[in-house]
């Protein structure tokens, strides 16, 4: 439609910047000058910080091409509709884990089984390709999976039932070549979960009391599977061992290796927005920046080379509900019952002659191994990561141990390297200590940035009893870990919440792409997060707890979640499913403006399926 300029651009600039987003896209449609202020550079810088409430000290991503492209992005690039629930598992989901290649995901659950899906279906459909049944090998139920570099074995692992009703962890290497059961592994606490080294190693615990409530935790390199050279080669050789004090335990070991971090995927300024930050005032404690999604929707044409008009979905948020009681942790079996018959007097004196055998008989830690990367270091690292603590039970800090090359391999002696008698145990190379109950870890895809989940104590607290942590933050803060400085950068971010007390909290997965970052959550929704402007950018709804979330490394537009509702959901973006819409359609001529009107009829539906008007 044309129109004569009635109006200066300045004067249309003027209305177009009190008007919301999805006015100014409806009214780019009404004659070629309306179009052209529409799409103004300044027009959509001011939308964009009001809109999704960024504080102008943060800058534009320096990938952005345009503050209107940046503002479609973070709008219509979220994998925040539901296009598919997969419901064979018959209890509860508590993992799920991409192959590196995107073309498969495995599936852990209590219902005992470990299950494969394929991702590449003609239709777009996700299919299940096979399900393992554990059970046979006295397993109560499947926990974690993960594949190795080249996708070609799949590590489970899992709760084994021992005799006298204790239980111990196991971990399964499965060939995904012909899904026969390569080796099995004994993981004790189960929830140090196991991970690869590398292509053909992993790494598994083990856990032996010394006293009441001191123990010693053994890091464990197991090779895969055994072949004909394995008669004169060792297929298992201790990593680390390393003393326990006051009830705690490693668990949770993942590696991170650190390719020199020339090009890191989180491509933000943390010392620019710190300095800027400091000009405004003093920070105010954990309050993260979040944003409301449940109020709009739009539609707009859309200028791309191929000249194909584009639709934004709108979304919602929905309410917190409560979270049934979960079991116990693995390892304080032990710990209740020596209380039983030991008095606080000879705890205490446990306690003192810990520390003393730690600190005489502790290794020294090598301080060459773990020093923070100087700007042009170009050194390849492999570190160790794991959940650990000093003061009580509950896992509160993050433990880093470096990796060195000769330890990558079971070859040499079985116990590790040589060490003086009175080394008996290896010393944490970092300590990061969270100030809270941790629940859930994951890596950044370059392994440059560690985001921890946990659930905070309150402030200043004192713990006088390993045995009774402090209270414990129904909300939950998602912490950034530098692992080049080493340093965690004051930016967590919070949306997500929990309800269950210490002795009752669960492991939440967490999964981390090039831009967003998103978790399971116990008010029964997922969560996603930009992380370069630190927003809360959807949430997506189950009937139950949320206890794993996964993207897809081949497409950050595609998003798993996994409930105790017995459901897996595929989440894909408004874009994806425009794109599967429109090629599943013959072709026709159509107006722009016909176009427009026939895609507002269809936003209904299509923002409407994960339960969001």
């Amino acid at each position: 439609m044309e129109c004569g300029p009635v109006l200066p651009d300045s004067l249309v600039l003027e209305i177009f910047l009190r008007l919301p987003h999805d006015a100014v896209l409806r009214a780019g449609l009404t004659c070629r000058q309306w179009l052209a202020v529409s799409r103004d550079e300044f027009l959509w810088r001011e939308l964009f910080y009001s809109y999704y409430r960024i504080p102008r000290a943060v800058p534009r991503h320096p990938a952005a091409v345009s503050w209107y492209r940046e503002f479609k992005r973070l709008f219509d690039c979220i994998p925040c509709v539901e296009v598919q629930t997969l419901r064979e598992h018959s209890d509860q989901v508590l993992h799920l884990a991409f192959s590196h290649r995107g073309h498969r995901f495995s599936s852990c659950s209590k219902d005992c089984t470990v299950k494969l899906w394929d991702t590449e279906r003609p239709d777009g459909n996700i299919s299940l390709v096979h399900s393992s049944s554990m059970r046979q090998f006295n397993w109560g139920y499947t926990q974690f999976s993960q594949f190795n570099a080249d996708d070609s074995l799949l590590l489970v692992s899992g709760v084994y039932l021992g005799p006298h009703h204790s239980s111990s962890g196991e971990i399964a290497v499965i060939s995904l070549e012909n899904y026969t059961l390569l080796s099995r592994v004994r993981n004790k606490p189960y929830d140090v979960f196991g991970c690869w080294l590398n292509e053909t190693h992993l790494i598994s615990g083990n856990l032996h009391w010394i006293g009441n409530m001191t123990s010693c935790s053994v890091l464990w390199l197991n090779k895969a599977f055994q072949d004909i050279e394995s008669e004169n080669v060792n297929v298992v050789k201790r990593l680390f061992k390393i003393q326990n004090i006051n009830a705690s335990t490693i668990r949770t070991v993942m590696v991170a290796h650190c390719r020199r971090h020339d090009n890191p995927d989180l491509l933000l300024d943390y010392e620019a927005q710190s300095q800027a930050q400091r000009q405004k005032g003093p920070p105010r404690q954990h309050q993260p920046l979040l944003f409301d999604l449940g109020t709009s929707g739009s539609e707009e044409e859309d200028e791309a080379e191929e000249g194909d008009e584009c639709q934004w979905e709108a979304r919602s948020h929905g309410l917190p509900n409560a979270r049934l009681p979960q079991p116990t942790f693995s390892s304080l079996e032990h710990v209740i019952q020596s209380r039983k018959n030991v008095g606080p007097m000879e705890l205490e004196i446990e306690s003192h002659v810990a520390q003393m055998m730690g600190r005489a008989h502790t290794k020294a830690p090598d301080s060459n191994l773990i020093e923070p990367s100087e700007a042009g270091d170009g050194e390849d690292k492999t570190y160790l990561l794991f959940t650990t603590g000093s003061l009580t039970y509950s896992p509160h800090q993050i433990g880093i141990k470096r990796i060195k090359p000769d330890q990558m391999t079971t070859c040499g002696p079985v116990l590790g390297e040589e060490r003086s008698s009175d080394e008996f145990f290896d010393s944490l190379d970092h300590v990061i200590d969270i100030h809270g109950h941790i629940i859930g870890m994951g890596l950044s895809p370059d392994h440059r940035y560690l985001y921890v989940n946990s659930r905070a104590w309150p402030a200043g607290c004192v713990i006088s009893d390993p045995m009774c942590p402090p209270p414990i933050a129904e909300e939950i803060d998602l912490h950034v870990i530098d692992l080049k400085s080493l340093r965690e950068e004051r930016r967590s971010l919070r949306a997500h919440r929990a309800f269950t007390p210490n002795d009752e909290c669960f492991f939440i997965f967490l999964d981390v792409s090039r831009d967003f970052v998103a978790s399971g959550a116990e008010d029964k929704h997922g969560y996603i997060w930009d992380r370069h402007y630190n927003i809360c950018l959807a949430r997506l709804a189950h009937d139950d707890v949320v206890n794993s979330v996964a993207f897809s490394p081949a497409d950050q537009e595609l998003l798993l979640s996994a409930s105790d509702d017995s459901t897996i959901k595929v989440w894909r973006s408004p874009r994806m499913v425009r794109l599967a819409q429109t090629s599943a359609r013959p072709p026709r001529p159509r107006s722009l403006l016909s176009s427009w009107l026939s895609r507002n009829k269809n936003s209904t539906s299509a923002s409407s399926v994960n339960g969001k008007p």
